[in-house]
């Protein structure tokens, strides 16, 4: 039989193979590869059977989906260990997340003193190295008795709908209700690592009991396991939980829990973001507006989120209507739009607005600036006409990349396409928005990944996964098509021939949440900002008070030039001062003292401690004015330099 492969060329293999059996023929053996199959669009066990002119891909480690069956299978290797050594605790959902994977138990107690003799069960479990086999049940009542000890595991099943194929896997004595896939085996499994426990309430609910949760992470290299611990110390040193405080740039407070009160020194920065921003969008032809905050209850059933959206939403009733604090500034958008009659001349419209919205998170899931509650969206909505499909994309593409860069963030590309049920939209609308999104991704020359089936009711995506200083990945730009809106909020425009028409709509949002970019650039940079966004960037140090009245003269001078300089004329130590200096993440250092004063020049440092010694003031302050300008991510005066 002939299979189709992910190049695009063909294989031939005998009647009757497996995919492992693909894999082989293939030699592709390594622990990091043919985690599983992907044929004909579905990810499938590598035991599943071939059939002539099927299209396959091998997942290997280096796949998010290959990553998803290796983390997955280590779930179960959890759930197996914890009964081996807990024999009474009830596995409830053990799903992979981002990076690695957890399991939910009930009726355990267990502290991080544990971890070590659950890892140590997990290395024995992975020696044996079991075949994992799935099982398929022939109907509910079948798996329900499988499970009859387990109520979760039936509440789980009982929620199926009717028809659906339920299925479990076996592994040595081990047996879980799962989907799959599932790794072949599990010597594959070359290193692990418990990371933390923590409580959990079943289905998210805190009205639901309390379950422990444990976190862990599994590689197929030793040398991965290592790099990833590295990883993880590094990112505690940057955790925004932490400097945010630290550096005086925000703080929670439980009076208004996951809505973050943003600092003066934090406000700076918030502020040059929203500056650099409002600079691109005037370049890129943007108008920008500002929407109400509460809305009424009839504006969220139009646009349906009343009716799909309302246990994450703020309500209140005022004079016997019902509002709604707004979770997303589009309806407010399309109301916008409906104040004035367009013409095909007015489009494309580029409408963007900086709006704060609230959604109902659990507490339990809120964390530092990344899940809040209350939070500010760079959003823009573009009306177009279907030309303007691939065009507008580009553009789109473009300022992301452009904004993304400034702050040396990296990104890959993912398309979202159609999912197979429940969308709106005829099949050659969604081709056409497809192939818009497509064509704007190949004419960027920029690599992306197709996400089948994964678009949005409304219509196909496009988002940016950013990559971190320390390579940590982050979901943070969208760029989605939306045929529900206009078609619900009936918005038209007249093209040439006279004719009403709907306008195509695009949601961008390139930040996202501004307080989760903020939180992302204080662990990217590690609170070490660039000149041109830092909230502290000259900090004059006195070397006694007979010093302060030149350092004053001096601040004058920076701040003439629109400098953030601040004096400490404190009786601490020069070295002290330094230091201070140094924690509070300030980019200059300019000592002052007799010879300074004398020669009316300054002694230079800076934040990493390269020592310039005395130099001329209107020269540093002419270095910083360009540094400022050109927004560089890196100071002329670094040791690199």
């Amino acid at each position: 039989m002939k299979l189709r492969l992910k190049d695009g060329s063909s294989y031939e293999m005998p009647a009757g193979s497996t995919a492992k059996d693909l894999a082989e023929k293939l030699n592709l053996r390594g622990p990091n590869q043919a985690l599983a199959a992907h044929i004909n669009g579905k990810t499938v066990d590598l035991s599943t059977a071939l059939k002539d002119g099927d299209e396959v891909i091998l997942w290997n480690f280096e796949d998010a989906q290959g990553k998803e069956v290796f983390w997955h299978t280590s779930a179960h290797v959890l759930a197996q260990a914890i009964l081996r050594l807990y024999p009474s605790a009830k596995p409830t959902i053990g799903p992979p997340i981002e990076n690695g994977f957890y399991y939910d138990f009930a009726d355990l107690q267990i502290s991080e003193d544990d971890l070590p003799k659950i890892e140590e069960e997990m290395e024995k479990i992975v020696d044996e190295n079991y075949v994992s086999q799935r099982e398929v049940f022939k109907t509910k009542d079948e798996a329900l008795k499988a499970f009859i000890n387990n109520p979760y595991k039936c509440e789980l099943i009982n929620s199926f709908d009717a028809g659906s194929e339920l299925s479990g896997y076996h592994q040595g004595e081990f047996f879980d209700l799962c989907r799959g896939p599932h790794l072949f085996n599990l010597g594959k499994i070359k290193a692990l690592k418990l990371t933390k426990t923590s409580g959990a309430y079943w289905h998210g609910d805190s009205q639901n009991e309390m379950l422990t949760r444990i976190y862990g992470i599994t590689f197929p290299d030793r040398k991965q396991l290592k790099e990833y611990l590295q990883l993880l110390e590094e990112a505690k040193k940057r955790d925004h939980k932490v400097l945010g405080p630290k550096l005086d740039l925000f703080s929670l407070k439980e009076e208004a829990p996951g809505m973050p009160f943003i600092h003066p020194k934090g406000l700076i920065i918030w502020n040059k973001i929203i500056e650099f921003m409002r600079e691109m969008m005037e370049r890129y032809d943007y108008i920008e507006i500002k929407t109400p905050t509460m809305m009424t209850r009839e504006l969220w059933e139009l646009s349906g989120h009343w009716a799909n959206y309302r246990q994450n939403m703020f309500t209140s009733e005022v004079e016997e209507r019902d509002f709604a604090i707004k979770p997303m500034n589009c309806p407010g958008c399309m109301l916008y739009y409906k104040s004035r009659i367009h013409s095909y001349r007015d489009l494309p419209l580029r409408v963007a607005e900086i709006g704060n919205v609230h959604r109902y998170e659990p507490s339990g899931a809120l964390s530092g600036l990344m899940r809040v509650r209350g939070f500010h969206q760079d959003d823009a909505h573009i009306f177009m006409k279907p030309s303007d499909i691939q065009s507008e994309i580009a553009k789109a593409i473009a300022f992301a990349d452009e904004l993304y860069s400034t702050f040396d963030l990296h990104y890959r590309l993912e398309l979202s396409t159609k999912p197979e049920k429940n969308t709106i939209g005829t099949d050659e609308e969604w081709e056409v928005a497809t192939a818009g999104l497509k064509g704007a991704l190949d004419a960027s020359g920029k690599e992306y990944r197709i996400n089948p089936g994964d678009g949005a009711f409304y219509g196909p995506k496009i988002d940016f996964h950013i990559r971190d200083a320390i390579n940590r990945s982050w979901q943070l730009g969208t760029i989605q098509l939306d045929m529900a809106l206009p078609e619900r909020f009936e918005l038209e425009y007249t093209d040439s021939d006279g004719t009403k028409k709907r306008p195509i709509m695009i949601h961008r949002a390139i930040c996202g949440s501004l307080e989760r970019f903020l939180g992302i650039l204080i662990e990217h940079f590690a609170g070490k900002f660039p000149l041109w966004i830092s909230p502290r960037q000259v900090r004059i140090l006195t070397v006694a008070d007979r010093h302060h009245d030149y350092a004053v003269e001096l601040a004058k001078q920076l701040k003439a030039a629109k400098l953030l300089v601040e004096i400490d004329d404190s009786s601490e130590s020069v070295s002290k001062k330094v230091r201070n200096a140094q924690l509070d993440q300030v980019n200059y250092i300019l000592t002052i003292g007799d010879k300074e004063v004398e020669h009316k020049t300054i002694n230079l440092r800076t934040r990493d401690n390269v020592v310039h010694g005395e130099i001329q003031l209107n020269d540093f302050i002419r270095t910083l004015e360009e540094e400022r300008s050109k927004r560089m991510l890196q100071s002329p005066y670094s040791k690199s330099s």
